[in-house]
């Protein structure tokens, strides 16, 4: 997957004096927290309690609402049909989605905790899309529609197989809708180890305001999550509101007597930021920002300079063993694919897919065989080279694994995943010049590829730039508290 050029979605303030509040029958919610994905390597812990929180303050706002927790694909469908069918002309309906989220051609998807996603066609398949929830909400009428995602996670399925389309896309909705993402666009937070989030914390204090208008409960959210991460955290909104609409209005009745756990403030960001906090003016004319000039186009890949990678290393994991390799045999996905590829043993789509899977359970022997077989039946799969290059890497098969990485970039010019994987061959190799070269390269395309910025980090350091390597592994670790220990796995420190 690819990170797309973002849409430029300009934010339009709400004027003049509050409108009449809608009523309890008028506001309709569904708030869904899904925690348990069984690719994750453990539930999550925010989002269930984060829904239960939300559903309650949205229920004391006089919202109708229908909270679901860890829904399938049917049981998300449903759900949404559901509040569909609730919908009146003129009402207010309102979406909250605590879990994972991906963007595949410049659409965002909450993902249910049944799908099977192993490429970005199964993203469309599986996954809902919040343009398309949008689109259904405003047909049935709705005249305010409210989104709020807290999606922006590292996950297995933009995570693995070295594909880094990382969190969500801007979103292109009906008038009359305000979107709140937990994060910026195309970026990723991890999860704290908390039992809430901290976006749905300063998203709570703002609503229990009375009288805010929506898109100021907004911004002081986006401000105060700003202030309490540090700026490593600035949630996106996108607004389209032609009517003033108050989360709160102040005959609500009383509010909860306890507020949210406190959050340790830091120190204001810099003055335009902090000039956000100001309510906006009373007449406020909507003028669209004029369109970003366009980008250069991505450099060239490196050229690398020849060297002799040294002999394989010894495996970074024990080879797999018969009990493993029993124990991958009774996997759900495991056995789903072998018997397809029973019954047609060319699909060259289904060794892929259980290749990819047994990369992600650490069978890389088994991995390799299978892409070996696939790209037998389809020479020109850029994506098989490319995973076949990072298991190889992390087995220690540096040479073969070169090769990989060199071929993927020869069929598809700057590719990032395969810019990534080869600079993680030659950061093992020694190579430390190219591996700078190759995370630069990758950079450049996706500032944010966590992996690249790490891994350069620590290519820098053993070429003697100590401050600039310490540098970009903090600022990695910032993004991905477990990025060292992903590199650990593969074999590198």
């Amino acid at each position: 997957m690819k990170i797309r050029l973002a849409l430029l979605l300009t934010l339009l303030f709400s004027a003049s004096s509050i409108a009449p509040s809608f009523g309890a029958g008028d506001r309709f919610a569904l708030v869904i927290g899904n925690a348990k994905y069984p690719d994750a390597e453990a539930p999550l812990k925010e989002p269930i309690n984060d829904a239960r929180d939300v559903a309650d303050e949205l229920k004391r706002d006089g919202f109708n609402v229908d909270i679901g927790e860890n829904l399938t694909g049917e049981g998300m469908r449903h759900a949404f049909e559901r509040l569909y069918g609730k919908i009146k002309p003129g009402s207010v309906a309102l979406i909250f989605f605590s879990g994972f989220g991906v963007q595949s051609n410049r659409q965002s998807y909450m993902i249910p905790v049944d799908a099977q996603i192993w490429t970005e066609a199964d993203v469309r398949r599986d996954g809902i899309s919040l343009e398309t929830v949008l689109g259904d909400i405003n047909s049935r009428g709705a005249g305010v529609k409210i989104a709020l995602l807290d999606a922006s996670r590292r996950n297995p399925f933009e995570r693995r197989f070295r594909s880094f389309s990382a969190g969500l896309a801007p979103v292109i909705a009906p008038n009359g809708t305000l979107v709140m993402y937990s994060a910026a666009l195309s970026s990723v937070i991890s999860d704290t180890g908390s039992d809430h989030s901290l976006f749905v914390r300063e998203l709570l204090k703002e609503i229990r305001t009375p009288d805010l208008m929506a898109e100021e409960t907004l911004n002081r959210t986006r401000l105060g999550v700003t202030r309490a991460s540090r700026q490593e955290q600035v949630p996106w909104i996108s607004s389209s509101l032609a009517e003033d609409f108050s989360f709160t209005p102040g005959g609500a009745g009383p509010r909860p007597s306890s507020p949210p756990p406190p959050v340790a403030a830091a120190p204001p960001p810099p003055a335009p930021a902090a000039a956000s906090a100001a309510p906006p003016p009373q007449v406020a004319v909507a003028t669209p920002a004029p369109p970003p000039p366009p980008l250069p186009p991505p450099p060239a890949p490196p050229k690398q300079v020849e060297v002799t990678i040294p002999p394989p290393a010894p495996p970074a994991k024990p080879a797999e063993g018969g009990n493993t390799v029993v124990a991958l045999a009774d996997d759900p996905t495991i056995k789903s694919l072998t018997a397809k590829l029973n019954d047609n043993p060319d699909d060259a789509a289904a060794l892929y897919r259980r290749g990819q899977v047994y990369a992600s359970r650490g069978a890389y022997e088994l991995a390799i065989s299978d892409f070996n077989n696939s790209l037998r039946l389809n020479p020109k799969d850029v994506e098989a080279y490319n995973n076949r290059c990072w298991a190889r890497t992390v087995i220690g098969d540096l040479q073969a694994a070169l090769k990989d990485c060199n071929e993927a970039l020869r069929l598809r010019p700057n590719f990032v995943d395969a810019l990534d994987s080869r600079g993680l061959v030659n950061l093992k190799s020694g190579q430390t010049k190219n591996a700078i070269a190759d995370f630069d390269a990758a950079l450049k395309i996706n500032p944010r590829l966590t992996s690249s910025l790490y891994g350069r980090g620590l290519a820098k350091k053993r070429n003697g730039s100590v401050s600039e390597g310490d540098l970009d592994i903090n600022n990695a670790k910032a993004m991905d508290p477990n990025i060292a220990k992903e590199f650990a796995d593969y074999g590198v420190k």
